[in-house]
């Protein structure tokens, strides 16, 4: 089951949902975020609070898309309640790239392990514990909260001072907190982590203003657990052609930790588990285009897709005009 959110042909936000190849509006409910409510109160879990509304007209998602109507698959009605982290050096063949970016410039031995590949390897090692026991804790970024989330199909920002905008194609697990600070999960999505791979190759100390972007994720929700082999297409397109394009893997068939290991270093502070927020947490990737020298330009489009994932997420890039910083005292 996979459920989406978009506006109806009056301009009122909708949910839809997909089964068995059939996209149905679900009647009596305008966001994905009040469902998970209903559910969380409910029986049934998600699946169980669309049969309690019940399904209306059908919808087009490709006419959605191509419309603009999409939205993101979850938001929050106080965008500053939904906040956006992720992992890095998680998957297998994850490292190469970064370990390349941050190798010392002369001051230490070409034999000597960079941080970055220290950390891969301490994955390798004990990123998948047995169950009942406590894995290695991964590479952990912030990356905004719901003002810096891109709809799918619109574009991208990159501010003025960056010195790249690149694409990172990753599966996003989605969560919601329940009213006793229980986090609980919804389903996994398609994610643009869109980051600043020159100003972080510039010092490894750098990945915090490297990761301060805007982002994408969806179009669609996948409900349910994340497939263990996840195998997709990420490309840029250039004035309609394509530029580049390269599979992506994921899944934790492809990955140096579970989910589960991943979910309990995200979540075992407290701060992540205030009862209504909303969590995008994208899981890494060893795919991005910057690794093989692309430079993109205003203008080009990312395209992720994966078919287990339903539609593709689109999202061309923008630069933003230079704005002053302008710090006014109040005495």
């Amino acid at each position: 089951m996979n459920l989406i959110q978009f506006y109806d042909d009056q301009g009122n936000r909708a949910v839809g949902v997909t089964r068995d190849g059939e996209t149905r509006i679900v009647t009596g409910v305008r966001s994905v975020y009040e469902l998970a409510q209903e559910a969380m109160q409910g029986i049934g879990g998600l699946s169980g609070a669309v049969d309690a509304h019940g399904l209306g007209a059908s919808v087009d998602k490709q006419k959605l898309a191509a419309e603009g109507r999409l939205l993101s698959p979850i938001d929050h009605p106080d965008p500053a309640h939904l906040l956006v982290t992720g992992t890095g050096l998680t998957h297998l063949g994850s490292a190469a790239t970064r370990d390349a970016m941050h190798k010392a410039n002369g001051e230490k031995k070409a034999e000597e392990l960079t941080d970055s590949m220290k950390m891969f390897r301490m994955g390798l090692e004990s990123g998948k514990p047995a169950a009942g026991e406590r894995g290695v804790q991964p590479e952990w970024f912030y990356k905004g909260n719901g003002h810096t989330v891109v709809r799918p199909g619109h574009a991208i920002p990159s501010p003025a001072f960056a010195l790249d905008a690149g694409e990172e194609p990753e599966i996003a697990g989605i969560y919601v907190i329940d009213k006793h600070g229980q986090p609980r999960r919804l389903g996994f999505a398609l994610a643009n982590e869109f980051s600043d791979h020159v100003t972080e190759r510039i010092n490894y100390l750098y990945l915090a203003h490297s990761k301060l972007r805007a982002c994408s994720f969806g179009p669609e929700l996948r409900v349910g657990d994340m497939p263990g082999h996840i195998e997709g297409m990420s490309r840029i397109r250039r004035d309609g052609e394509v530029l580049w394009e390269k599979p992506f893997l994921s899944g934790e068939d492809n990955m140096s930790h579970t989910i589960a290991n991943l979910e309990y270093h995200h979540f075992k502070y407290d701060l992540f588990c205030q009862p209504g927020d909303v969590h995008v947490h994208m899981f890494g990737t060893a795919t991005l285009s910057f690794a093989d020298g692309i430079s993109t330009r205003p203008d080009d489009v990312f395209e992720i897709e994966e078919s287990q994932f339903g539609l593709p997420l689109r999202n061309p890039v923008r630069v933003e005009e230079e704005r002053p910083v302008i710090v006014g005292g109040l005495y």
